[in-house]
């Protein structure tokens, strides 16, 4: 699989995958620009790839979504937190809905991992909650909306990314848990989704327990052993992206994609440059010409492919469902809501001071954050706001406030936990969590937290302070 710039199918690319024979590509949001531009790429893109062409996004939920402008599915914590089977079958379905109608047929979700490391910089409110159970029930009722609307899931990350502090995208992280407490918490939802999960995607993690020496993505110990032999997995396994420091860095991804094929994954995502994609390829027609990899192995993960480009056949169309779906992610960002000890609402019109970030950046998984400006505007609806900015969290001096009445609200716009300077002097009289929940334990302060920054996110929380709905959802994850 790989990815490439821009919103059009440029000639040089086109050609490189007819002449690689290359079936399946992912995009990201620096290839969409709005429906009619999206739908024209996707199309164009499958006359290139043929009939076996698999076309993914990342459409998780949450800050992870690639196309902004269908409706907005709340994070899977949200989910978490409303705690609803219903309506996790319902969001996923409808996720589904919008992504067929672009042209897609395979969607990188449900994250599986169980976030049960509150220093996860990755993964967070990606995650469903930290109990393996109602997480796997939440996971697969969302999988199950998804299957009944002709989108190909993948479960992701095997066999988890939840109880890390490193990123794997910036370096290669270690869990270093017994294989007995692995397999009662980490592997739990996975094994569970074994027998329906069209997919799998791999983690570039390390388990010492299991394998000391090779990261899962490269390991025949997780991957043909645990997920194959021990489990009877018999749909894809997909690497996660081999450019990512934790593979590139250390192994090179021509080195890294014939380890991780030779281990049992099916496909490799390649979403380099152009020139490590062509060493991804030499690297395997190498290993194919000697041997490494044996003429029944890539005959065997052909199949897999092909019955899965077959199961959810590629093709945009019509998306006659717009407001239904819109009202139902509603809904859901809505019943997240959680409030964290006593949150109280300013009086109507009063004059309130909000507190924010200056920038919203991209982490590099995530979408950027809601800019300050669109969260004063949000609560200027319903009050006298004054705006203050800040550019580092760490310098921020709270105490230069004036000293003047305003209900002070701080809205964290970013994943970013807080360092000790804010978690020591901040004093907001209300915490807006738009992103990371777990920011709402660093300030000492009562919380509203909305696991997500979309649009509908925003209109939930204007909903509460209007007073037209309460916080009753329940963080899924310990600690609040």
């Amino acid at each position: 699989m790989i990815r490439f710039p821009g919103t059009e199918l440029d000639a040089a690319t086109a050609d490189f995958i007819r002449a690689n024979g290359i079936r399946a590509v992912c995009l990201f949001r620096q290839n969409m620009r709005d429906t009619e531009q999206l739908t024209r790429l996707t199309t164009d893109l499958r006359a290139v790839l043929g009939p076996e062409a698999l076309i993914a996004i990342d459409q998780e939920g949450g800050a992870v979504v690639r196309s902004t402008w269908v409706p907005a599915p709340p994070a899977a914590m949200a989910l978490g937190a409303a705690d609803d089977t219903d309506l996790a079958r319902r969001t996923g379905a409808a996720v589904a809905r919008a992504v067929k109608a672009l042209g897609f047929n395979w969607n990188f979700a449900p994250v599986l991992d169980l976030n049960n490391n509150p220093r996860n910089p990755v993964i967070a409110e990606r995650s469903f909650g930290a109990d393996p159970q109602r997480a796997a029930d939440l996971a697969l009722a969302w999988m199950a909306g998804s299957e009944a609307e002709g989108v190909a899931c993948c479960v992701k990350h095997f066999p988890g990314h939840g109880d890390t502090s490193v990123d794997s995208h910036r370096d290669l992280p270690t869990v270093a848990k017994p294989r007995a407490e692995l397999e009662r918490f980490e592997f739990a939802p996975f094994r569970r989704a074994a027998p329906l999960a069209p997919a799998v995607m791999t983690a570039h993690i390390v388990y010492p327990s299991i394998d000391a020496n090779n990261p899962a993505t490269m390991s025949p110990s997780i991957l043909d052993g645990i997920l194959r032999r021990d489990w009877d997995y018999r749909g894809v396994i997909i690497t996660d992206g081999m450019d990512m420091h934790a593979i590139a860095g250390r192994y090179g991804v021509g080195n890294a994609a014939v380890r991780a094929l030779k281990a049992g994954a099916d496909m490799v995502m390649a979403l380099g440059t152009p020139a490590t994609q062509e060493d991804t390829l030499a690297a395997i027609a190498a290993a194919i010409a000697d041997g490494t990899l044996s003429a029944a192995d890539v005959a065997a993960r052909l199949g897999r492919l092909r019955a899965l480009a077959t199961r959810y056949p590629c093709a945009a169309h019509p998306y006659a469902t717009d407001a239904a779906d819109r009202a139902t992610m509603a809904e859901g960002w809505r019943r997240a809501l959680t409030a964290r000890g006593t949150p109280r609402r300013p009086a109507p019109g009063a004059r309130l001071r909000l507190v924010a970030r200056q920038d919203v950046v991209s982490d590099g998984v995530s979408e950027a954050g809601v800019p300050a400006a669109a969260v004063a505007a949000c609560l200027g609806k319903l009050f006298d706001v004054e705006l203050a900015t800040f550019a580092d969290a760490e310098t921020f001096d709270w105490s230069a406030l004036p000293a003047d009445g305003r209900f002070t609200v701080l809205a964290s716009t970013s994943r970013l936990r807080y360092g000790p300077h804010a978690r020591t002097t901040w004093k907001p009289d209300l915490h807006l969590a738009l992103w990371n929940p777990y920011q709402a334990l660093d300030i000492d302060a009562p919380a509203l937290m909305t696991y997500g920054f979309a649009p509908p996110a925003l209109e939930a929380v204007h909903a509460w302070l209007a007073g037209e709905i309460e916080a009753t959802g329940r963080c899924p994850v310990p600690g609040f």
